[in-house]
Formats: structure tokens, sequence, C-alpha cells
């Protein structure tokens, strides 16, 4: 097979495999569009006949939108925050002073990566309790949600400290800067596509987290846009275009997020080496 034959079919396989990932964002799309009867007609439509534009501006209002996805942000970013100030430097050790304690040290942290949430809440949710951390619940949801997501978050910006010359350090200390103003002045600015990378990584799990919130978060005024989602759910839901409709409001900052940033995410994603 040529080369041109073998584009060709790497790009047939690659719109495929997009279409297959889309398609359930698309279905979302056009299914809060739909009447109620339509919903439910076979065989099913791809496209509304009588788009309902209202269902979003009913559900918005009816469901306090607005409030959910405020709590969502300001979990997110409360969560962005404290992982990115206690991370940063846990990675910068990890990657420059490398023995056998580091070594084991992070596979401790590789270890607490694979506690799934649903396991870590009961202990969480005790200890909590214990400190009386429930009274304010949002920023124990943002504790929670960095204690589970900081393995990940280091391990990703390690390998970006990695990838960043030791000796540019070297040279630093030698025209007199201290390690601490070396790191600021050389290597943190050089790793940055990589932590933004992370930290938007880590925004997007902790805008749709949803066990630490629904167990720790009581109060509906306080509870994030996943919460929100859940309270759809019953024996007998069937109001699916309003369910789409929340959905869709729901995903809306995570995929413009991502579309406005996906340059920085790309050149994150595959820096490995200085030029």
């Amino acid at each position: 097979m040529s080369d041109t034959n073998r584009n060709r079919l790497m790009l047939v396989i690659a719109i495929v495999m997009a279409a297959i990932y889309l398609f359930p964002l698309y279905w979302m799309f056009i299914t809060a569009l739909k009447s109620g009867s339509e919903m439910f007609a076979t065989p099913p439509s791809f496209w509304p006949s009588e788009p309902q534009r209202s269902t979003y501006a009913f559900v918005w209002e009816s469901r306090g939108m607005g409030r959910y996805l405020w709590n969502s942000l300001i979990i997110a970013f409360g969560s962005v925050i404290l992982i990115t100030v206690l991370g940063v430097g846990c990675a910068y050790v990890l990657a420059r002073y490398r023995n056998v304690w580091v070594d084991i040290g992070l596979f401790l942290i590789l270890m607490l990566q694979v506690l799934p949430a649903s396991l870590m809440i009961t202990p969480i949710f005790v200890g909590f309790s214990q400190l009386g951390m429930l009274n304010y619940p949002r920023l124990a949801v943002i504790i929670a949600i960095a204690a589970k997501s900081m393995p990940f978050f280091v391990v990703l910006v390690r390998a970006t400290f990695m990838a960043v010359p030791q000796e540019l350090e070297e040279a630093a200390l030698v025209d007199g800067n201290s390690r601490v103003g070396a790191f600021f002045n050389i290597v943190l600015p050089l790793a940055r596509n990589g932590i933004l990378v992370s930290a938007i990584l880590i925004f997007m799990q902790a805008f749709g987290e949803f066990v630490y919130s629904k167990s720790i978060i009581q109060a509906v005024e306080l509870q994030p846009a996943s919460v929100g989602l859940n309270s759809f759910m019953g024996p007998n839901t069937n109001e699916w275009n309003n369910i789409m409709a929340y959905a869709t409001i729901y995903v809306t900052p995570i995929l413009a997020i991502f579309v406005l940033l996906q340059r920085r995410i790309v050149s994150g994603l595959t820096s490995g080496a200085i030029k």
C-alpha cells in the first residue's frame, strides 16, 4: 500500500472514530429540541421537525441552572487552585531529587490514584464529620477532590519538569540565583504549558464531580450542576428533552474551554523537549 493510500485510510478511520465519539453529543443536542411525542417516535428522527428551543429557557428557570453552575465553578476553581499550589512543588521535588525514597513516594502517590471515589467517600465523610468540616460543605468537597486528583496532577507535571534540562538551573545558580529563584525564573516559565494542561484536566474533572458533592453537600442551594442533573432521575422519568437540555447547558462551558484552549492543550501534551 502506498503512503498516499495509507494516509487516506487513516483519515477515513479517524473520521469514523470521531463520528462515533461525537454522536452521543449530537443526540443530546437534538433530543433537547424534540417534543414529547417526537422523542418516542419509531423509527427515531435525526433532526426535530419542529425544534422546541423554549426547552432551554424552561429548564434554566425552573431548575435554577445559574445557581447550580455557579456552585460547580466555585468547586472546580477552588480544587484547581489548591491542587496547583500544592502539587507544583511536589512534582518539582519528585522530578529533581531522585532516590529510592522519592520512588517509593511516587509509587504511593500512584496507588492513591487507583482508589475510586465511591470507596474513599465513607472514610472522608466520617473524618470531615469529626473535624466539623461538614459545616463548610463546598470547602470539604474541594479538599476531597484535591486529595483524589492530586496524584494525577503530580504525575503529569512531574513529566513536564523532567523535560526541562537541569543544566539551565545549574547555570542560573552559577549566575547568583537561589534554588527558589531558579525555580520561579527558569523552570516554572518553561513548564507553564504542561502545568496549564494539567490544571485544565483537573478543572474538567472537578466541574463534573458527583460522588463527593452528592454525599457531602445536603443543602440544595450549595449543590453543583452534577447533583442537580441527578434530581431529574426517578422511577417514572420521561422528560428526556428537559434532561438533555440541562445536560447541554451543563457541558457547554467545558466544550467552550476545550475549543478556546485546544492549541495550548495540544502543545502542552506534546511538549517533551526544549529546542
